[in-house]
């Protein structure tokens, strides 16, 4: 059994969680601590920085954090003990240097059929199966 768990889900896109999280908390079983994960991309290093108002990083962080609270309440068993963390920057940065800091033993997370621009873009789930220290199981989704 792994007893931490980091959950990557884009709160966006249900197809990120509907699978993964059910099979993240049946490895975990009983007495699993989940960390459930969101990024944000980061807007100061993006040459679209400029058309944001100043400030609008931290609003959108704080408001990524409330949306990623409730979705926790409504999704994970009370009797689970979940932590949320929002990130910001690249998508697998943030989740491998999440799991490094956070000691986790595995990483869950969904990953769709793969289509040809995958092969030529690598998705964010083939880099954190390339790189991760951790044991990780990519879930299919629709």
């Amino acid at each position: 059994m792994y007893k931490t768990i980091l959950l990557p889900v884009d709160l966006s896109a249900p197809t990120s969680w509907t699978k993964a999280l059910p099979t993240a908390l049946q490895l975990g079983g009983e007495g699993v601590v989940l960390h459930v994960v969101t990024v944000l991309p980061d807007f100061g290093m993006s040459v679209v920085s400029g058309f944001f108002k100043e400030g609008f990083e931290k609003g959108a962080l704080q408001e990524v954090g409330e949306k990623l609270k409730t979705w926790v309440n409504e999704n994970v068993p009370d009797s689970v003990t979940v932590h949320p963390h929002v990130l910001h920057g690249r998508i697998y940065d943030e989740i491998l240097r999440a799991a490094d800091k956070l000691s986790v033993d595995a990483i869950v997370l969904a990953s769709h059929t793969p289509e040809l621009a995958d092969y030529l873009l690598g998705p964010n789930a083939a880099r954190v199966v390339r790189h991760a220290k951790q044991s990780v199981f990519v879930v299919r989704g629709e």
